[in-house]
């Protein structure tokens, strides 16, 4: 869907209250002081959960001369640790399809990992390590995120030692296509800046709560990335570590999430005052077949009210597959009820 200090202490000095804090240059150095504190307190609480995954796969090919040819290659990202007891999350890119997971700690350690999950839908992924004295990241609220706030992404490429960049949330509720051919709903977009090698690795808050996995890179464009919300990742989890894949229903739409005005919430009598908003309608696929278009905002669910994507994502399991349902939505701010059967995900 998109194409790539120092200062100087004020210690010694009686605070000259004739000043205004507008004009009183030591403020601006205060609040650089502050943000500097305030990054380095999350890269000393997280960059113990991040972990250098090196993976070796092996690719089938033909030669100049068009013969059968079969080689190693190695890749390389970041992950990191969210159980005590060794789960790791990361991309499904990172480690999909590999022969050898390798996992190597902030302080040097390295250990064999296991697969024990991979959902290329959602670009992410769960291995395990054995090991003693694990820190665990702690997760937040993707949900609770708001434009402008700031980002921290945190990764360890390449053997190298963590590496931080900062920047802030520069958007909410993308759509992208995942490498199985999926769109991934409710991306966030920031401009901390991501370098290969990274992938997997935490968007963290100034909390030192982990918001999402990074994912992405526009190489055409400058700033621009992509994390998967730590959200949709607390609903694939649990499936992953259970039965090591994702079975979900699909509808076959891209939206975002959209607030809905009071009169028309009223005048609709809608139970929720945001809703998903259509922006992509997939040909042949269980939405184009109910009639769903493009601009409308899907509501509800089976009579459940929905407030956004995620909503909708929890309504999408394996048992409403081939199930006739309905879907309530505004079309030109009016009510209707429409029937729809989603069909099972099917990897690309």
């Amino acid at each position: 869907m998109f194409r790539n200090l120092g200062w100087v202490s004020n210690d010694n000095f009686a605070p000259d209250n004739s000043r205004s804090p507008q004009n009183n240059p030591k403020t601006d150095e205060q609040l650089l002081d502050a943000y500097s504190q305030a990054v380095i307190n999350v890269v000393e609480k997280v960059s113990p959960t991040v972990v250098n995954i090196d993976v070796k796969k092996w690719l089938t090919g033909r030669s100049r001369s068009y013969q059968p040819l079969t080689q190693e290659v190695r890749g390389n990202g970041s992950g990191f640790i969210f159980t005590q007891d060794g789960y790791i999350l990361t991309n499904s890119h990172v480690i999909h399809g590999a022969s050898k997971i390798q996992v190597t700690l902030s302080d040097g350690r390295s250990y064999d990992a296991e697969m024990i999950g991979d959902d290329p839908d959602t670009d992410l992924a769960v291995i395990r390590i054995y090991a003693p004295n694990l820190v665990a990241a702690r997760f937040g609220d993707s949900q609770a995120l708001k434009v402008g706030q700031l980002a921290i992404a945190i990764g360890h490429p390449y053997g190298f030692q963590t590496t931080v960049t900062t920047g802030v949330i520069s958007a909410l509720g993308r759509s992208f296509q995942s490498r199985s051919g999926k769109l991934i709903e409710n991306i966030i977009q920031t401009d901390a800046a991501l370098n290969p090698g990274n992938s997997g690795g935490p968007l963290v808050t100034s909390h030192a709560e982990v918001i999402g996995i990074n994912t992405a890179i526009v190489m055409a464009a400058q700033g621009i990335c992509f994390a998967v919300p730590i959200n949709t990742a607390k609903m694939v989890i649990p499936t992953l570590m259970r039965y090591g894949q994702v079975r979900r229903g699909y509808i076959g739409i891209g939206g975002q999430n959209v607030q809905i005005s009071r009169r028309i919430m009223l005048f609709n009598e809608l139970a929720v005052d945001t809703g998903i908003f259509v922006m992509h309608v997939e040909p042949n696929s269980p939405a184009k077949k109910a009639g769903l278009l493009q601009g409308d905002v899907i509501v509800g669910f089976n009579n459940s009210p929905l407030r956004g994507i995620e909503d909708l994502q929890k309504f999408l399991t394996p048992e409403r597959v081939a199930v006739r349902s309905q879907l309530t939505i505004l079309r030109n701010n009016r009510k209707l009820v429409i029937d729809i059967v989603p069909e099972e995900s099917t990897r690309g």
